[in-house]
């Protein structure tokens, strides 16, 4: 399979688009044929080295995605072959197939397109664990967004919405 891949730490115009090896599923584990990939800040960070988590060289990055399930490793009911999902991990979105474990996916809506499927599980959720995990945003609760001009920043102003916040 093709995958865009980092070899060595550096900035994106140092990523190499190769051929590597075709994942296979361990036990509870999913392969998903990538249809879209999300592209986050998070993904500059992690192919210089500077983000929380550091996966070893080489690595793929990408961390949201959204396809279909290819294979399934032992012990996984969760999802089958042909389920379109969304997924998530620290990185490895950026191939042609994916690998993760089944607990990182879920299916997708009907009606969703890849597209919006795979650019909304860091924004959403980044926004979500803030406001409502962290920050317990209630009903009738004024929230001001600064910065509402990217994904987390839009994400944060319809969550706020959707949980009754002015």
């Amino acid at each position: 399979m093709k995958a865009l891949m980092c070899n060595a730490h550096g900035l994106p115009d140092t990523l190499v688009y190769e051929e590597v090896a075709d994942p296979v599923p361990g036990d509870g584990e999913v392969i998903i044929d990538m249809k879209a990939a999300g592209v986050n800040f998070p993904d500059v960070l992690i192919i210089q080295n500077k983000y929380q988590f550091k996966p070893e060289l080489p690595f793929s990055p990408g961390a949201e995605l959204a396809g279909v399930v290819s294979a399934v490793g032992a012990g996984v009911s969760r999802v089958k072959v042909g389920d379109r999902v969304i997924g998530s991990s620290g990185h490895g979105a950026f191939a042609e197939k994916f690998w993760v474990n089944a607990r990182k996916v879920i299916p997708m809506p009907d009606g969703l397109d890849f597209e919006t499927a795979a650019a909304f599980t860091l924004t959403y959720g980044t926004s979500y664990h803030a406001l409502v995990d962290r920050a317990q945003l209630k009903a009738g609760e004024t929230l001001l967004v600064l910065g509402a001009a990217g994904g987390v920043g839009l994400a944060a102003i319809e969550i706020g919405k959707a949980v009754g916040a002015r």
